[in-house]
């Protein structure tokens, strides 16, 4: 389960970079209820959304060229360069070297060798978001990939993650990514093979986030009334919870639980 105590490895920010942040912020603004804080004339156009003036995660203008609409899951680390280091040891790319936040705290954008991007936030007087495991606030992070068997030995290179095997069946395997020392009581994410026809259809190495929900079915409407595409409707996962997947009218894709056992609001 994650937690705002931010252990090294462990999720401790998210954003989202889109075409038209105004669009952007109407849209979750319905799914979620979220409320938008700009960071102010320095930030370049990023801000913050904000759940009962907490943050729950970040929104701004996509900046390279020719990249879509995605949400970005950040790790923290101690060290941001020498995790930048450690990343290109281990055959990954620098997308965008480390550097300061102002004094908020120091970033670096990287992508992992089957090209699903991902960052780290290393932190100063911000220590990550506020809220966590609450309804409408992050709760997991998925990792789908073209090959598992590298991404395991990349990011356990990178982070020092612990990883376990779960058999899914029908030849499925999902593993959990555990921050090291942890238990599976602070699990944060998961990593999944891509089969066939999700390549198929288009998709490729990517991390999704995952939203606590107190309605899976209620949320997963409100997204599909408010311009998102469904990939995958609501269903249940025994002894985890109901899920939905959706893309946002932009085409970033994030995911929805009510887990089974919810954590406290």
């Amino acid at each position: 389960m994650l937690s705002t105590d931010f252990v090294p490895g462990a999720p401790n920010w998210l954003d989202l970079g889109a075409p038209d942040t105004d669009a952007a912020v109407s849209f979750y603004s319905a799914v979620f209820g979220w409320q938008f804080q700009s960071a102010g004339p320095q930030g370049g156009g990023y801000g913050f959304f904000v759940q009962d003036e907490k943050t729950v995660a970040g929104l701004g203008p996509l900046t390279e060229e020719g990249a879509s609409s995605a949400w970005t899951l950040y790790f923290h680390t101690a060290d941001a360069d020498a995790t930048a280091k450690a990343v290109e040891q281990a055959g990954g790319t620098v997308r965008v070297p480390p550097d300061d936040v102002f004094s908020f705290g120091r970033m670096g954008q990287f992508s992992d060798p089957a090209g699903a991007d991902f960052a780290v936030w290393q932190p100063g007087d911000t220590k990550g978001v506020d809220l966590v495991n609450t309804p409408n606030s992050l709760t997991w992070a998925e990792l789908y990939t073209t090959d598992a068997a590298a991404a395991k030995d990349f990011y356990r290179a990178v982070f020092s993650w612990q990883l376990t095997d779960m058999d899914m069946g029908q030849g499925m395997t999902y593993t959990v990514l555990t921050p090291a020392g942890g238990t599976e009581d602070n699990s944060h994410g998961g990593l999944m093979q891509l089969h066939q026809d999700n390549l198929d259809a288009g998709s490729g190495p990517e991390w999704h986030p995952y939203f606590e929900v107190a309605d899976c079915d209620a949320v997963y409407a409100k997204g599909l009334e408010a311009g998102g595409t469904t990939l995958i409707p609501p269903m249940d996962a025994p002894g985890i919870g109901r899920m939905a997947m959706l893309t946002d009218p932009a085409g970033a894709p994030f995911a929805l639980i009510k887990s089974e056992q919810a954590p406290p609001s």
